[in-house]
């Protein structure tokens, strides 16, 4: 299994790249960096998702796979990332050349008007992540990430809403275009998908902190982290598993809330907030109905 990677797996990724906080004079302002993709550019990355934002000019071509579909190009795109969209890249067999920058919400949010182009269809779940470039427009984003490349070693106290102002343009820009249509659909879909579920589900777990509460706990949150429709994810999970998706969750809450109460001194409170129960009363019911224990009793 892959685990998210963080900014710092990137970076231990990417020994030749340096990891820089944003100045201190701009504290909660997140983190940015922008490099050129040349040497940078892994041949083959591994499917997981990051805990980052990421926009690429992409010159070489090459593949992107996600959970159902995926698409292959050899033209200049502008290809867009996000923290909840797991996939994977496969670099054609050629001279990889462009850019890039990679940002925290935190550093986009710190600008409350910038915040409306996460949701754009650029960023937003189920959106369009590619955008294909001509070479005018190779030339102008080329120039917005040459100046980025200039700014971030400057001295200069406001460079970072700078930066801000630079990823805008680059979004703007792409907003203009017309989005790839040539995504293909994966021949084995709902493997593949029950696969990524399962995988998703299992990294939820285990929970180590009782200030911990899950995050995905419902079919519809694993079908929007995945970018699939919740009909699609719960149709292929059982054509694959012989189960529906909400009874494999059901039963990793239930595997885990076992082990909590077996090898942890957590009061029931504790552990029915940290698997997601908004009431105590609420993990005693769905414990019961899977266990046919009380909690409490199941401890004894």
């Amino acid at each position: 299994m892959h685990p998210t990677e963080t900014l710092e797996d990137f970076y231990e990724g990417h020994p030749a790249m340096k990891m820089m906080p944003v100045g201190s004079n701009q504290q909660g302002a997140g983190h940015f960096n922008v490099y050129p993709r040349g040497e940078i550019c892994h041949n083959l990355t591994s499917y997981h998702r990051r805990d980052f934002y990421k926009i690429s000019l992409s010159i070489g071509g090459g593949t992107l796979y996600y959970a159902d579909k995926g698409i292959t190009f050899d033209k200049c795109a502008l290809v867009f990332s996000n923290p909840n969209v797991p996939y994977s890249w496969e670099a054609a067999p050629v001279k990889q050349t462009g850019y890039f920058c990679l940002f925290t919400e935190d550093f986009i949010s710190k600008n409350n008007r910038n915040e409306s182009f996460i949701d754009s269809p650029l960023f937003k779940v189920g959106g369009s992540p590619v955008y294909f470039v001509n070479d005018e427009q190779v030339k102008t984003i080329s120039g917005l990430f040459c100046k980025m490349l200039d700014e971030i070693d400057s001295d200069y106290i406001y460079k970072y809403d700078l930066m801000r102002n630079y990823v805008n343009l680059i979004v703007h820009e792409a907003l203009k275009l017309e989005p790839a249509d040539s995504f293909f659909k994966h021949s084995n879909a709902s493997s593949r998908i029950a696969a990524l579920f399962m995988e998703l589900l299992e990294r939820q777990f285990p929970i180590d902190s009782p200030n911990y509460a899950l995050k995905l706990k419902t079919a519809a949150d694993y079908a929007s982290r995945l970018s699939v429709h919740v009909n699609h994810l719960n149709r292929a999970v059982k054509e694959i598993t012989g189960k529906t998706t909400s009874t494999h969750i059901a039963e990793r809450v239930a595997k885990e809330a076992k082990a909590l109460l077996k090898y942890t001194d957590w009061n029931i409170a504790d552990i029915a907030y940290s698997l997601g129960f908004e009431y105590p009363a609420y993990f005693n019911n769905f414990f019961k109905k899977q266990t046919a224990l009380n909690p409490k009793a199941f401890r004894v």
